[in-house]
């Protein structure tokens, strides 16, 4: 499976995501607790790997998992002071993990990408014990909402997020879909938490900039070919910039946090 957002700035990209302040609210909602054994599948570079260790203190145990030989050798780097944290290369979806391993099994940013995501939300299930709990955090919508929303920057992301879904598969609203895929898999106690991932009113700070001049890098090769070619592309991708940089416009980005409990 190729990650279609891979740059020469991913990984710097990635841990500035993963640190946001979110991410430790989401953990907070849906109740880690001291000690607990922990799987952060997907973990990437290691930010949210570390913010796990922290929290379940040395009594507990983490694992970071990821496919990205890249991406697992900077989450070791990252993670090297924390004894009780290891790491385990394998795909989400066939993890090759024991069965009933963890009380608490954390996803975030990564069945957006997966065709056959909720398979990867089975195994993530399976590697939990009873009692313990699935959590999966992930955005709806790829963050594109604000006011004002000038033509023809508003149907042009539009046409971005369509391209998106149609061109390389990433589902934007699969936060909204996680709750019925956890009841159909037979969670108990499935709850969702909203939050939101940034609210810019005003101009938006540099590193919020630079995250989107990322993305805009990342997609181009796949999407301007359907979005009127390159230079067309980079015209609305600087529009939306500007958007970011207006001090009179709001720019906001949610998330769906869901929880449930294997029985």
């Amino acid at each position: 499976m190729k990650y279609v957002m891979e740059s020469g700035d991913e990984t710097r990209r990635l841990l500035v995501q993963e640190q946001a302040d979110f991410s430790r609210e989401a953990l907070r909602l849906t109740g880690l607790s001291t000690g607990a054994r922990v799987l952060d599948a997907g973990c990437g570079p290691g930010g949210i790997t570390a913010f796990l260790a922290e929290w379940v203190g040395p009594s507990g145990q983490v694992t970071g998992m990821d496919l990205s030989p890249e991406r697992l050798a900077n989450a070791r780097q990252l993670n090297q002071h924390h004894a009780h944290v290891q790491f385990h290369s394998a795909d989400i979806r066939r993890t090759g993990l024991p069965d009933a391993a963890f009380d608490f099994t954390w996803s975030q940013f990564v069945l957006q990408y997966l065709p056959d995501r909720w398979d990867a939300l089975a195994e993530l299930a399976r590697v939990t014990r009873p009692g313990g709990k699935v959590v999966i955090s992930e955005f709806d919508g790829f963050g594109m909402d604000f006011w004002p929303a000038p033509e023809p920057l508003r149907d042009w992301c539009l046409r971005f997020t369509q391209a998106i879904e149609r061109t390389v598969g990433l589902d934007i609203h699969v936060g909204r879909k996680v709750f019925h895929a956890m009841r159909r898999l037979g969670l108990r106690d499935v709850r969702v938490h909203l939050l939101p991932q940034y609210v810019i009113a005003g101009a938006a700070d540099s590193a919020m900039y630079l995250d989107w001049e990322t993305r805009f890098s990342a997609l181009e090769s796949a999407l301007a070919p359907v979005l009127g070619g390159v230079e067309d592309y980079r015209l609305m991708s600087r529009k939306y910039l500007e958007l970011l940089a207006d001090s009179d416009a709001l720019k906001y980005s949610i998330l769906l946090v869901t929880e449930g409990t294997r029985p």
